[in-house]
């Protein structure tokens, strides 16, 4: 699934071909996604220009001039920019046509995605948590939620209402960095611990932005390539390797019916 790195690469790949753009033609080949697309979307965007876009969690948010589209590219989806004449691509959706040009094309296989259109503010965003990037969120804000907690730590920092889009990559790795076993108690953990693991919080998130995402088997950025941060992951996806770190062995245990690798030795 893309996570916020990656859907923060696909928003700077997009951004220079189509904010302060007039929008000529919206065409939705398949709306049947997780949630249907806007009944009648295509005649409320025609001719609106994109004023802004900007990201929230996992969600792009493409402002006009009335209202806003917020797309969510869910377990599978990809936006590529491409000219008007590419052939459209088996499980291509929805293509967004700029005056300029430009054409903004949708691909979504799983078709778990989403594009919305709202007039005021979006009701997916109303209880969302703090952006993990932000001067809002820090070590002492998640010791703070986390008091009396029986849940693991990872489910609890996984969780959109406490901070937004630390997913299950992200979440394994700054863990691992923070010497923090996937399964201890949230509420048990130090707020010197946490302090820790809010910093790590960032420092992975940022490194994976600043390499283009994380290599998936379906995600690929505005441009269609990969992004490189897997060549640097410690323990997602290297169940019974060795640790980097130590002579140990990465154990996988399932929480919340995820994956989550860590090290026995070097995480407690």
């Amino acid at each position: 699934m893309p996570e916020l790195p990656e859907v923060e690469t696909t928003l700077k790949g997009i951004e220079p071909f189509i904010k302060e753009q007039k929008i000529n033609q919206l065409i939705v080949r398949q709306g049947s996604l997780r949630w249907p697309v806007t009944e009648g979307i295509e005649s409320i965007v025609e001719g609106q220009t994109v004023i802004a876009v900007s990201r929230r969690a996992k969600y792009l948010i493409m402002q006009l001039e009335r209202g806003s589209m917020l797309v969510h590219l869910g377990m599978s989806g990809s936006l590529r920019v491409v000219s008007a004449d590419t052939e459209w691509r088996k499980h291509d959706h929805i293509e967004l046509q700029l005056v300029n040009g430009a054409c903004l094309r949708y691909h979504d296989p799983r078709r778990f995605g989403s594009w919305l259109w709202s007039l005021g503010e979006h009701q997916q965003l109303a209880h969302l948590g703090p952006e993990p990037l932000s001067t809002d969120f820090d070590g002492a804000l998640l010791w703070r939620k986390a008091k009396a907690r029986k849940m693991s730590v990872k489910p609890f920092i996984m969780d959109n209402k406490i901070v937004v889009g630390v997913g299950n990559i992200y979440a394994s790795e700054a863990l691992f960095r923070s010497g923090i076993r996937p399964d201890r108690p949230a509420g048990k953990i130090s707020k010197q611990r946490y302090e820790s693991l809010g910093t790590h919080i960032k420092d992975v998130l940022a490194a994976a932005i600043e390499q283009g995402g994380t290599t998936l088997r379906d995600f690929v950025n505005s441009n269609g390539k990969s992004g490189y941060f897997q060549q640097t992951l410690a323990v997602y996806g290297r169940a019974g390797k060795g640790c980097i770190t130590c002579t140990g062995v990465l154990k996988d245990i399932r929480l919340g019916q995820r994956s989550s690798v860590f090290c026995p030795q070097c995480q407690r």
